[in-house]
């Protein structure tokens, strides 16, 4: 039976994880001779005070759901898919591929022509790594790391040696013919009479990303995978006793994982830059790990703390932009964030039981006593 309510597991220990690593951060603001008031301002009129600062959060947010449940789906089957970072570089091959040598008549039919392209190149990497395990022991947390950077040389070949336009010194593809460019979230939002910045990057990815959360949440929750899937992350010799094979799900759940981390190259590959560079990802592999344990692996939760992630990144850029604070500091700030609501999850977690224990031990009726009776 568990100890605390649903709702303290979900909303209120990463939210006084939040507020601890929010102090430490005010700390850390003030010992530099900064006022951790102002930046905070500053962070929140930066990242949500126009639309222009709404579209970065949102574009930044739409990275993290992706790779978000890419790691929260592989955590439901105690597996560690640390690969996002080279899942969605592949994906983002995929993406490149399918614009540039497909003649797509309209954006909606590239877009789900990039959504097979993305998630199939994300899935192959991740089976690579899933198969190394399930047949030969590989650790899959080893291997993915390892995949990580084998997926940037690999792109950095094909980009300088097969994709590059001929006299170009860029290493990176040519841009994407007009009828993939995707419309942003000004063009979505218009015909509605809402007016959002034409400058901001965010894009119909968005509504993508929010799409596969509700399905990750009917395919963990409501398929008789989901619960084979579960059912393998909680024992895998009861698993096994029932008949779930422990190849077939590992299998399964990271070409699941690896097709959702290569969906995120829509969005910054398709959407914003509209053509494939090198180190696209920009480190949106490893925060979807942070955004997963935050969301509890819960495709809400994920989807949530995707947006938080989103507001820190656009928050963090502005800080540094018209402050003194210094850009590694943001990322301090961050990582204080990952620390708090991931690796140090049991200060909060086991305080808490405690409390909730002693409450409900206090509630409970107490027996009462019988008189003891004189011997005769």
């Amino acid at each position: 039976m568990d100890v605390m309510p649903k709702w303290t597991e979900v909303i209120l220990v990463p939210l006084i994880s939040l507020i601890l690593a929010a102090i430490i951060s005010a700390l850390v603001i003030l010992a530099i001779g900064e006022d951790p008031i102002a930046a905070v301002k500053l962070m929140v009129s930066g990242a949500l005070g126009s639309t222009y600062g709404w579209g970065y959060t949102l574009y930044y947010a739409t990275n993290f759901m992706f790779t978000g449940l890419a790691v929260a789906v592989a955590f439901h089957a105690r597996l560690f898919n640390i690969g996002g970072e080279g899942q969605a570089a592949l994906g983002g091959l995929g993406v490149a591929l399918a614009c540039l040598y497909i003649p797509w008549p309209h954006w909606s039919l590239a877009l789900l022509g990039a959504i097979v392209m993305a998630g199939i190149f994300g899935a192959i990497w991740a089976a690579i790594p899933a198969y190394l395990q399930a047949k030969r022991g590989s650790h899959i947390v080893i291997t993915t790391i390892m995949f990580n950077f084998i997926a940037a040389s690999l792109l950095n070949y094909i980009l300088v040696n097969v994709l590059r336009p001929r006299g170009s010194m860029d290493p990176a593809t040519a841009r994407f013919p007009e009828g993939t460019h995707l419309p942003t979230l000004h063009d979505v939002l218009a015909p509605f009479g809402i007016s959002f910045s034409k400058a901001a990057p965010a894009n119909i990815t968005l509504l993508v990303a929010v799409l596969a959360c509700v399905l990750v949440w009917v395919l963990i929750w409501r398929t008789r995978l989901g619960y084979e899937l579960r059912a393998y992350g909680h024992s895998e010799s009861a698993a096994k006793y029932a008949g779930i094979s422990p190849f077939k799900i590992t299998m399964v759940t990271m070409i699941i994982s690896g097709g959702l981390a290569g969906l995120m190259a829509i969005n910054n590959v398709m959407g914003e830059a509209e053509r494939l560079v090198l180190n696209a990802v920009e480190g949106a592999g490893f925060i979807g790990i942070a955004v997963a344990l935050m969301g509890r692996s819960h495709p809400f939760g994920v989807f949530i703390a995707a947006i938080l992630f989103g507001f820190l990144y656009q928050g963090g850029a502005e800080l540094a932009l018209w402050t003194s604070i210094p850009r590694e500091l943001i990322v301090v700030i961050q990582a204080l964030v990952i620390l708090f609501t991931g690796a140090l999850d049991n200060m909060v977690r086991m305080p808490l039981e405690r409390m909730f224990l002693a409450a409900r031990r206090a509630r409970a009726p107490k027996p009462e006593r019988k008189p003891v009776e004189p011997a005769e």
